[in-house]
């Protein structure tokens, strides 16, 4: 890594590929093709900046987006004033007017809340946009069965508002295997046949990788944008958009039979070279990463080179073996990469029993953020 004077005296740097973010949603678009390719950026844009990606996302041709609170799409709106803009978090109880201020469109999760909507839309003496999401087998947000039969013959409701969308969301589309995303199709194709004619959406990025049969006219990747890998199995047709590195602070060589770090849960069977390097759990490096006695845990890299973490995660630093690695890459003030091409988002979170969203989204703020390309 590349170390400039100004940022000499950092000890993480966060990069974002903002190119890679880019061409992830071109890919993701070809495959749902002809289906519009939507965006969802909440929770920061999954942790990698929402200011940033969005318009990115926005100039290679998504023109639709989804966030998960009012917060999210109120600031989302002051990035894009030309986008939609769905809010997956409902209607909360007199929320309305703000979604008609700020041009935003809330996805209705009850039949209380079309009801609301629809009141409220009929107040103003507009057909105020609005999606309305089903559950077709989750059993999380969304109107069940029940509610869909009783709220689908209320035609003083439709008629007073906008239904843009009816949506749904799967459950295991993360396993191609698993038997729940047809029978979640199945449903959603009976719960929407009740509803006012409207576009239909059901896959997110693992749905997409489900085939052509699961975009209807609108699908809603997520984690794949940001390089995540949404099925469990397979490579990763997705680049990488984040890279994390950290800077050693110290190298010491430790006798066999020592141990390395917090309640010496990791004893050395070698003489070793031992770096500390200044990233830990304040930094998103998670403290299940730690590593004890009979057990291997993530390995990072050095200039290519493998550097397996030792000992516990502490706040601010982590320990790794540098034994192998050549002297004259791993001195004080050299980058270990801690998630990149050879440190995958995915075999990150593996080894911390999660998975890449949770990683993505607990990067912390205190590494240098440096954004390239876009």
């Amino acid at each position: 890594m590349t170390v400039s004077a100004d940022d000499a005296h950092e000890t993480a740097i966060l990069t974002i590929d903002l190119d890679a973010l880019a061409a992830n949603y071109r890919r993701l678009r070809e495959l749902a093709g002809p289906a519009e390719c939507a965006a969802v950026v909440k929770a920061d844009a999954y942790g990698i900046g929402m200011a940033e990606a969005a318009p990115v996302l926005w100039r290679a041709g998504c023109k639709i987006f989804f966030v998960a609170t009012l917060a999210e799409a109120k600031a989302l709106r002051s990035l894009l004033p030309e986008a939609v803009i769905y809010m997956f978090s409902g209607l909360l109880p007199g929320t309305a007017a703000m979604f008609r201020t700020h041009d935003l469109r809330p996805v209705l999760n009850s039949a209380e809340e079309i009801k609301e909507w629809a009141t409220y839309s009929a107040s103003v003496g507009e057909k105020l946009p609005c999606a309305v999401h089903v559950d077709s087998g989750m059993n999380r947000l969304g109107l069940s069965a029940h509610e869909v039969e009783a709220v689908a013959s209320a035609r003083d409701l439709w008629t007073a508002m906008t239904l843009s969308l009816v949506m749904s969301h799967l459950a295991c589309a993360d396993d191609p295997t698993h038997p729940k995303s047809e029978t979640q199709l199945q449903a959603f194709d009976r719960l929407r046949a009740l509803l006012p004619d409207s576009i239909a959406s059901l896959a997110n990025s693992a749905g997409i990788l489900l085939g052509r049969s699961y975009a209807y006219d609108l699908v809603r990747p997520g984690i794949a944008l940001y390089g995540g890998h949404p099925q469990r199995q397979g490579p990763n047709p997705f680049q990488p958009v984040v890279h994390l590195a950290g800077r050693i602070l110290q190298v010491r060589t430790v006798a066999p039979g020592e141990t390395v770090g917090y309640g010496a849960t990791r004893t050395l069977r070698r003489a070793s070279r031992v770096a500390t390097v200044a990233v830990g759990y304040a930094d998103g490096f998670f403290r299940a990463l730690s590593t004890k006695d009979g057990a291997e845990g993530l390995v990072v890299s050095i200039s290519g080179h493998a550097a397996p973490v030792l000992g516990r995660v502490s706040m601010d630093l982590i320990s790794v073996d540098v034994t192998g690695v050549p002297e004259a890459l791993s001195q004080r003030g050299a980058w270990v990469e801690l998630i990149g091409p050879n440190v995958t988002a995915q075999e990150f979170a593996a080894r911390a029993g999660t998975i890449d969203y949770e990683v993505l989204t607990n990067l912390g703020r205190r590494a240098l953020r440096r954004y390239i390309g876009g």
